[in-house]
């Protein structure tokens, strides 16, 4: 077995898969000491390198393109102290890094590791139920349903409409930015309705606006790659799939794109359904962006009108 043990955590290598396990010190960052260990098999692994500097060195692990789903969920955007792929080492340990680094090549190798994405997701991500406060609310997931329990500083249009409980069955996609303190990020819930929906996120009821505390806010992430990895997986949208959604898109942006451009919202239209309680449910929605003046008289006629044309 390789392993390394610094202060940020512990990289452990016995043939077959890379254990990653966060360090207790202080410093490393509440993300990764809430995210917990990671055990990475061999076979989702692209690459790694030992990055030697004057001072400390890092190693960092590439994983092959959908292998796991807390990347794909964070789309590259988390910080690089929160991510679990890097480890900074100490000058004095960079022979410890450079053979384990070796060791995970040479495996790599013997066991003809492809490089290609991956047709499966081969990490699980974060157990559940996993629930976690931020800014905006709190966002929970048990496996089946994302729960959203609102604030008191949410804005008045979301604490209206009640706590959102969202089936993942009608999740199409997660979309997840960080706050960076100076500017704000997100949690966002896209369903088969709100697909089209360009509400900002402090006033869209399916989505988390994330303006607080940074680190507390950064565990959002959890709730985005749980949900994501209960997702249909990537690779399963195939290429004239994903054209055809790009021209149904395209088609309702120039058919309805007009409405409310001034307020930077767009016409929010839900598919066909035979369902008549989705029908309601975003009626009484628009009504209530309406009554809260997000809507005015002309933008709400003309968006219900669409919502009532899509069924």
């Amino acid at each position: 077995m390789a392993e390394i043990i610094q202060r940020d955590g512990t990289w452990a290598f016995d043939g077959t898969s890379v254990r990653i396990t966060p360090g207790l010190h202080r410093s490393v960052p509440l993300f990764r000491q809430t995210y917990g260990e990671i055990t990475v098999p061999l076979e989702a692994v692209a690459g790694i390198v030992y990055e030697p500097e004057r001072k400390r060195g890092r190693l960092r692990m590439r994983l092959r393109e959908g292998a796991d789903p807390l990347l794909h969920a964070t789309g590259g955007r988390l910080p690089v102290r929160a991510d679990p792929y890097r480890l900074t080492v100490d000058v004095d340990r960079s022979g410890v890094a450079e053979y384990l680094a070796e060791e995970i090549r040479h495996a790599l190798l013997l066991d003809q590791v492809p490089g290609e994405p991956t047709k499966a997701y081969l990490l699980p991500g974060p157990p559940v139920p996993v629930s976690v406060r931020s800014s905006d609310g709190t966002v929970s997931f048990d496996g089946t349903q994302v729960r959203v329990d609102w604030a008191d500083t949410s804005d008045r249009v979301k604490r209206a409409t009640g706590p959102r409980v969202i089936n993942v069955g009608d999740v199409v996609r997660v979309e997840w930015l960080p706050n960076s303190g100076l500017e704000d990020g997100f949690l966002r819930f896209v369903t088969r309705e709100t697909v089209f929906s360009k509400l900002p996120a402090e006033k869209d009821p399916y989505a988390l606006d994330l303006w607080g505390n940074v680190s507390r806010d950064l565990l959002t992430a959890l709730v985005a790659t749980a949900v994501t990895a209960r997702l249909p997986h990537p690779s399963s949208h195939t290429g004239t799939e994903r054209e055809h959604e790009r021209d149904q898109e395209r088609e309702q942006v120039r058919e309805y794109g007009g409405l409310a451009r001034g307020r930077g919202l767009a016409a929010s239209v839900p598919p066909p359904s035979d369902h008549h309680d989705v029908l309601l449910r975003r009626l009484r929605e628009l009504g209530e962006l309406h009554r809260d003046g997000v809507l005015t008289d002309e933008e709400f006629a003309r968006t219900k009108a669409v919502v009532l044309r899509g069924f």
